[in-house]
C-alpha cells in the first residue's frame, strides 16, 4: 500500500514537472529592439488576417480583423502615432517617445498563430560634447554632455581610451576632466556615446602651456614674432613723440 501511494506520488509530480516545462516553453521568447526618439519603429512581425499588439500591463492596444481592417487607437497615448500596414502586416509606431520603453506583444491569428514579444528601449540622439579649458597653466581640460539612458563620456588619445565615466542619475551633466599633453593636443577626443549615437570632440586651441619648459618650438617662433612686433610699435611710439616735441 505504502509503495503504491509513493508510486503515484511520482507520477504526479513527474507529470506537474511537465507541465510546468510545457508553460514555461509556451512563453515567447522576447526579441531587443532600439528606437530613437521622434522617429518610428516597425516590430518586425507580420499579422497579415488576424491579431493584435498588446503592450505591458495595458493589454491589447491594437486589433486586426479579418478582411484587413484594424483598429490601432484602443489607446489614447498612442493616438495616431500606432499604425498597421495592411500590405507588409507590420505594425509601426511612430513619433517616438522616451516613456514608449516596455515590453510589446505581436499575437499572429493567422494560421501558424505565434506571438513574439519585444522589449523596446527608446534613446535620444546625443548633442555634442562641450570641451572647455578648466586650467591654462596646468592644460587641463574639461569635457561635459548631458546625461541619459545609457550614455558614457569617454577620453581616447588615438585609439586608446584614457578615462570614462556614466551615471544612473539621467537629470545630470557628465563631465572628465583630462591635463593634456601639448605636445600631442590633437590626438585627443572626448566621446558621447548610447547604442544609438555617438559624437565626439576635440581640445581646443586655447589650452597652451605656460611653462617654458614645455614650450614647443612652434609657439617659441610665434612669440618671438609677438615681442618684435610689439617693440616694433613701441619705437615707432617713441618717435613720433619726439617730432610732436620737436615741433
Amino acid at each position: 500500500m505504502l509503495f503504491s501511494q509513493r508510486k503515484k506520488m511520482k507520477v504526479t509530480l513527474l507529470y506537474l514537472f511537465v507541465l510546468c516545462s510545457a508553460q514555461h516553453s509556451a512563453q515567447p521568447e522576447t526579441w531587443q529592439v532600439k528606437g530613437i526618439a521622434g522617429k518610428s519603429l516597425s516590430f518586425p512581425e507580420r499579422v497579415l488576417k488576424s491579431g493584435n499588439l498588446l503592450y505591458g500591463d495595458l493589454g491589447k492596444v491594437a486589433h486586426v480583423y479579418p478582411g484587413k481592417q484594424s483598429n490601432t487607437n484602443l489607446v489614447k497615448r498612442f493616438k495616431n502615432r500606432l499604425h498597421w500596414n495592411n500590405v507588409t502586416g507590420f505594425f509601426t509606431l511612430s513619433d517616438l517617445q522616451i516613456d514608449d520603453s516596455g515590453i510589446y506583444t505581436v499575437a499572429n491569428a493567422d494560421e501558424e498563430k505565434m506571438t513574439h514579444a519585444f522589449q523596446l528601449t527608446v534613446y535620444y540622439v546625443l548633442s555634442k560634447p562641450q570641451v572647455t579649458v578648466h586650467d591654462n597653466i596646468s592644460c587641463t581640460v574639461v569635457c561635459s554632455v548631458e546625461n541619459g539612458r545609457e550614455v558614457t563620456l569617454s577620453w581616447y588619445k588615438g585609439g586608446e581610451i584614457l578615462n570614462q565615466t556614466s551615471s544612473p542619475d539621467l537629470n545630470i551633466t557628465l563631465s572628465l576632466p583630462l591635463k593634456v599633453d601639448e605636445q600631442n593636443r590633437d590626438s585627443y577626443r572626448c566621446e558621447a556615446a548610447n547604442p544609438v549615437s555617438k559624437e565626439s570632440a576635440d581640445v581646443p586651441n586655447s589650452c597652451i602651456e605656460s611653462d617654458p619648459s614645455k614650450v614647443t618650438g612652434k609657439n617659441m617662433y610665434s612669440i618671438n614674432v609677438t615681442l618684435q612686433i610689439s617693440r616694433q610699435y613701441q619705437l615707432l611710439y617713441e618717435t613720433i613723440s619726439m617730432v610732436e616735441l620737436i615741433l
